[in-house]
């Protein structure tokens, strides 16, 4: 060692110095942080392993530095150049597969400085000293030692990263054996390359699956290949279609995994409060198993106080509890993912519109409208289902480590998928845990929740949490002394979650506290017989955006012996007979008559083309979905999603960190000197230097130019779905300071 006080990790409680070793402050008895770090890039191109950079980053080797004073906040980069890990901070959402940004470096080579990024969580394993690391495996290497069951849900993983990560410019890190890596069964990526001018489209991924066949599983290798083959020559041609064909395939695999069950809830006052706003399902201290009984794990943390955060949380126990019973009958042959995702959010939607009712009548008005925060787990079959709104959470916990798979609903956590900041920076500004959305505060035409599903191949542990444990990241301080027991040597459920009341009250104490923990076993066989590749009908696929969080969802009427969506097949007609082929075509044209009707008639009422749906905030959300936008048919009030920089007439550019609104354009879009007026918005303190070089609010651009720079990727047009996060920002007038936020807590 070139210097000793490397060697050193400094208490961010007491400052206390301790061994890299040491899990435990020597002092104080606080948790240390263990920060290894993955350096973006080619890496340093200063320093040797040992030595200490800005006083703080202990160099491992030229791709990891440990942070040795973890108590305080990294440098973070400015926004204003914030392009490079746009990507990261978008992408937050998938940060259980993409690691995010934890600061950057600044290094001094000479007279020009450089910046170096510095990335949180990367799939990494240090030794027993802490002073030597090694890479979690290559997928390709590890490719032949999995099970069939782990091999496609690593496919399916994949599958699921394509689209958010082609969107955001960096599909290509997917392609890349030595940046995708593999954590028990996580795909993780060390970090993000950047597509070159042509992103690599689905056929390429065929090309690279074609590489794993020689190793896959005889169970699957016939499918492998047939999926490659069939993305290579495009007959599947979208990740959604995709996502479906690999879904049968684990349906089919998954009749030979046989899980086991357990779950138990605890919820405690605390010791600062005088009443339990929390609740939880099943009742707290009940130890419940799967089978012979049905697996539900609800926790919800109330708001409101003493003006009813107790009633809201129980109604929404009560509610969800009810309409999600039919989901926990369900026989895995007849699971489709995407209507149980829909079922329970409409679940949610409606308990929050049970608890709005009640503010209503009420008269319940701003901070004195109760509400509730959300997590649920709904094991299914191979699936864990992760429903969540507020700031309660879910974590996953295996032998490989212990992930938070929910994203908060606070204001941190929004700006970072703005762009506009780190979350190690976002977290310390002054309203950093006000909550954006909760149940109960407004109808679920506004409400967006978050419904989540992950694949389960081993044994693992999730945990469902209220803040009065989740606070000052107690869980990720203790995870692998407290819970991680339960998978290595059996430690009891009812042990365990006494254990963690017990560090919610002493460690925190600050809040009322609520965990629901659920053991989730497997007993896998490999299948004697392959399965085969059903392609379902492309009209049964649903579409999905790569990056917004799913509303509208619809409730299906489900029998717990029948598939709550079945994919249609193709009718053949050459086999129906002619007495029913003559009233078939009969109603097709009348149907088709009646809607030429219904054109004429709307545009006559509405000559100018201005979405009714934008002027009536009462029009039902389902109405709003149905027309997709774009260039060809821009209104009013839709906001363009600058995705590269793009130059204005007046020599001023704008970078990704902006939008533009939509204020007027003429009548035909598709005139080359058609004129279309723009508002910009984004973060304020960006967005004041650039009015200031506009020189007025609003600019006024031709259609053609914004065609073209759609053609060129620079641009994009959002969905509705997409505004969940972006529209509070492009709504504000320029001159806000800060978007809308309601101060739930």
């Amino acid at each position: 060692m070139t210097n000793d006080a490397a060697t050193l990790l400094h208490c961010p409680n007491c400052q206390a110095t301790n061994l890299l070793t040491n899990k435990f402050c020597q002092q104080c008895s606080t948790p240390l942080p263990q920060r290894y770090l993955w350096v973006g890039g080619n890496g340093l191109g200063v320093g040797s392993p040992g030595e200490l950079l800005a006083d703080r980053y202990l160099i491992i080797n030229k791709s990891v530095v440990f942070d040795t004073t973890p108590g305080l906040p990294p440098q973070s980069p400015e926004v204003e150049n914030s392009q490079p890990i746009r990507p990261y901070l978008r992408l937050i959402p998938y940060r259980l597969n993409v690691p995010q940004v934890y600061g950057v470096l600044q290094l001094f080579d000479g007279d020009s400085p450089s910046e170096i990024l510095l990335l949180e969580k990367p799939p990494i394993v240090p030794d027993s000293t802490g002073q030597q690391i090694s890479l979690c495996s290559a997928l390709t290497d590890a490719w032949g030692h999995a099970t069939s069951m782990r091999q496609l849900n690593w496919l399916w993983q994949i599958a699921q990263l394509w689209q958010p990560l082609k969107s955001e410019g960096v599909v290509s890190s997917l392609l890349d054996t030595y940046l995708l890596r593999v954590e028990g069964t996580l795909v993780r990526l060390l970090e993000l390359r950047f597509d070159h001018a042509t992103a690599p489209e689905l056929p390429q991924l065929g090309e690279f699956w074609q590489q794993l066949v020689s190793n896959a599983k005889p169970a699957i290798a016939d499918f492998v290949e047939q999926v490659s083959n069939l993305l290579i020559t495009g007959e599947i041609d979208s990740p959604e279609l995709l996502i479906a064909v690999l879904d049968q395939g684990l349906r089919d695999l998954g009749q030979t995994q046989t899980p086991t069950i357990q779950i138990i809830t605890k919820t405690d006052t605390g010791t600062r409060r005088e009443r339990n706003e929390d609740a939880c399902y099943p009742a707290s201290g009940t130890l419940l198993s799967k089978p012979p009984q049905t697996a539900l794990a609800i926790v919800c943390d109330g708001i409101g106080g003493h003006e009813g955060g107790n009633v809201a949380s129980n109604l929404a126990i009560e509610t969800i509890q009810q309409q999600v019973l039919e989901l926990t009958r369900l026989r895995a042959d007849c699971v489709d993912p995407s209507s149980v995702l829909d079922d329970l959010e409409k679940a949610v939607a409606i308990a929050n519109d049970k608890i709005s009712q009640r503010n209503d009548s009420e008269n319940r008005q701003g901070r004195k409208r109760m509400g509730t925060t959300l997590v649920m787990a709904l094991p299914i079959a191979h699936e864990m289902y992760i429903t969540h709104v507020g700031d309660s959470r879910a974590y996953w916990i295996t032998r490989q480590g212990c992930y938070q798979i929910t994203l908060d609903d606070d204001v941190a956590s929004r700006e970072v998928r703005l762009g506009y900041a780190i979350y190690r920076e976002a977290v310390q500004q002054g309203g950093a845990g006000s909550l954006v959305q909760a149940l109960g505060m407004s109808p679920s035409s506004s409400l967006h929740p978050t419904a989540q599903r992950f694949i389960c191949d081993e044994d693992t542990v999730f945990l469902l949490t209220s803040d009065g444990l989740s606070d000052f990241d107690r869980v990720e301080e203790y995870w692998e002394k407290e819970i991680l027991p339960i998978l290595n040597s059996g430690k009891s459920l009812v042990d365990v979650s006494d254990r963690l009341i017990e560090i919610a009250n002493t460690k925190n104490g600050h809040d009322n506290v609520t965990i629901a923990l659920v053991h989730y076993q497997v007993k896998y066989t490999e299948p004697e017989s392959t399965i085969q590749v059903v392609i379902p009908d492309s009209a049964s696929i649903p579409t999905v955006n790569a990056t917004a969080q799913p509303t509208s969802p619809t409730l299906l009427e489900t029998d717990p012996g029948q598939p709550t969506k079945v994919l249609r097949q193709k009718t053949n007609f050459r086999n129906l007979p002619l007495n029913l082929i003559v009233p078939l075509l009969l109603a097709i044209a009348v149907g088709a008559l009646g809607f030429w009707v219904k054109f004429i008639l709307e545009n006559r009422s509405n000559p100018s083309g201005v979405d009714s749906t934008q002027l009536n905030p009462n029009t039902p959300a389902d109405a709003k979905k149905q027309e997709r936008r774009s260039l060809n048919n821009l209104k009013p009030g839709w906001v363009l999603d600058i995705q590269k920089e793009i130059s204005l007439a007046n020599q001023t550019s704008l970078s990704a960190e902006f939008f533009l609104v939509v204020e007027s354009k003429g009548n035909k879009p598709d005139a080359q000197n058609d004129q279309v007026n723009l508002r910009v918005c984004g973060q304020p303190k960006l967005l004041q230097k650039v009015l200031k070089a506009i020189g007025e609010e609003s600019i006024p651009i031709k259609y053609s130019q914004l065609k073209e720079w759609e053609a060129e990727g620079k641009l994009k047009v959002l969905q509705v779905n997409e505004l969940v996060i972006e529209q509070t920002r492009c709504n504000a007038s320029p001159e806000a300071s800060s978007s809308p936020v309601t101060n739930l807590r």
